[in-house]
């Protein structure tokens, strides 16, 4: 996979060329993924601003997740990366949207849920909400890096297949 810095210049790159604008919802990320894409200058012509809501009730003050949802499914779910992504568009007034919530670790993993465990929800376009789940290796900052790449990869990915 190419480097983060490679992958927000490409991002940046489609996204100007469309005037879309991102929004970002970030959890275990911790807002990595806004810093790394307001580091290109010039970003303000694409990105709208980001979402840092660690806690569920920064997810639901801020993005409205319904707090039944965290209950049922849990923070770290597709369900709740959906609610994420679609509460940052409406909050946000992007084009597009990803959220990222997970478990970085070093503690709070489960048998269903162990660290590492990572959930991307993407949304806007036209397209409908997508999530994913990954499992990543490594330590909490390891967990959190990939995670920012994955994200950035993720919108690229939805962008090129027109969604």
């Amino acid at each position: 996979m190419p480097g983060e810095t490679d992958l927000v210049h490409a991002l940046g790159k489609l996204l100007k060329a469309r005037g879309l604008r991102i929004t970002t919802a970030e959890s275990c990320t911790g807002g990595w993924i806004a810093k790394m894409l307001t580091d290109v200058p010039g970003s303000s012509a694409w990105f709208e601003r980001g979402f840092v809501t660690y806690s569920n009730d920064a997810k639901h003050d801020m993005l409205g997740v319904p707090e039944a949802l965290i209950a049922r499914y849990g923070a770290v779910s597709g369900e709740c990366v959906a609610a994420m992504a679609e509460g940052a568009l409406r909050a946000g007034r992007g084009d597009v949207a990803v959220a990222v919530s997970g478990i970085a670790g070093p503690d709070g993993g489960s048998a269903e849920k162990p660290v590492g465990t990572v959930w991307f929800g993407f949304s806007g376009v036209g397209g409908d909400t997508a999530t994913s789940s990954r499992l990543l290796p490594g330590d909490r900052d390891s967990v959190r890096r990939a995670a920012v790449g994955i994200a950035l990869q993720g919108v690229i990915d939805r962008l090129r297949a027109g969604a």
